[in-house]
């Protein structure tokens, strides 16, 4: 059996088991080629496209007996526990990037970290801009990320979980940030150290009725880091409403705060009619970041005060 028919079998079997995917690949064949080539210990972006006659290409090697073996138990680890691949290989990637994870914290697969990447907030940010923050930092990535991409930059990365913030330090320390990455724990922003030019945050936001449907692939996730219900309201709204009320005192006058909701543009917009979002392009869409300015957050506050109860 060659490389590529080993990933192609084992895409067979994910497919056959109804895995569920969205924590770092959204198909069969992309976390087979992940499992597979992880647990062989070949690198992951090794090219599996070559022709069949192409003997010397990387995709058509044969795989011994017992290397099968080894892949054949983690494709079955995967299967039968519905852990997401990322917790059996302790690694994710994230814009090409490692990241160390666990189930400590969810699977590192924020939006904005595209954004960071293709340079989409720059245009928001200004020669004043020093410190920024990454709220519900979880494993640390989006910090580590935006690090990399704006080196002048100073981190504050907070969380209210004790366990994410022990894995966010490993892969601060993973990648030589310790002196530019302050790790904080703070509920929402009680806790944090601002005024910040910048807030990065991708919260828990999923409604009570998705919260309900997850596959099990998700509930493995810490449910803290997921559900935007912990005050009862039930559209998932709950961590988001309280942020935006303390933001504007957290923010310089010319800061902003980048803000991921997923797919709860819905939701966000019946609960927030008043506020005027800038929302921002991904590869999933153009409704599923935001970004409101310092004005922006104070707008809604100014005109109940000039209007009256």
């Amino acid at each position: 059996m060659t490389l590529l028919e080993l990933v192609t079998q084992s895409a067979s079997q994910l497919d056959a088991a109804g895995v569920a995917f969205g924590q770092g690949t959204d198909n069969a064949f992309d976390e087979a080629a992940w499992l597979v080539l992880w647990r062989l210990g070949l690198p992951l972006d090794t090219p599996l496209d070559a022709p069949p006659t192409d003997q010397s290409d990387t995709a058509n090697q044969p795989i011994n007996p017992v290397q099968q073996g080894q892949v054949a138990a983690l494709l079955e680890a995967r299967i039968q526990t519905r852990k997401p691949a990322a917790y059996l290989t302790h690694e994710a990637w994230l814009m090409g990037v490692p990241f160390y994870v666990d189930e400590r914290a969810i699977v590192p697969r924020s939006l904005i970290a595209e954004l960071l990447f293709d340079e989409s907030l720059d245009c928001w940010l200004g020669s004043n801009t020093r410190l920024a923050l990454d709220l519900c930092t979880g494993n640390g990535s989006l910090a580590v990320l935006a690090a990399m991409v704006w080196p002048e930059l100073v981190l504050h990365a907070s969380d209210l979980s004790a366990a994410a913030l022990a894995v966010a330090r490993i892969n601060i320390a993973k990648h030589g940030l310790q002196t530019r990455i302050m790790l904080l724990s703070s509920d929402g922003l009680a806790q944090v150290r601002g005024p910040y030019d910048l807030i990065l945050c991708n919260p828990p936001y999923v409604n009570a009725q998705s919260m309900a449907a997850l596959p099990p692939e998700f509930r493995a996730e810490p449910a803290l880091a997921l559900d935007g219900n912990q005050a009862g309201s039930g559209d998932g709204m709950d961590f988001i409403r309280a942020l935006l009320a303390q933001a504007p005192a957290q923010l310089t006058p010319q800061g902003v705060l980048v803000l991921e909701i997923g797919n709860e543009r819905e939701h966000f917009e019946a609960a927030f009619p008043q506020l005027e979002p800038i929302w921002l392009a991904t590869s999933a869409g153009d409704n599923q970041v935001l970004l409101l300015t310092h004005e922006a957050l104070l707008r809604p506050f100014a005109d109940t005060a000039r209007t009256g109860p």
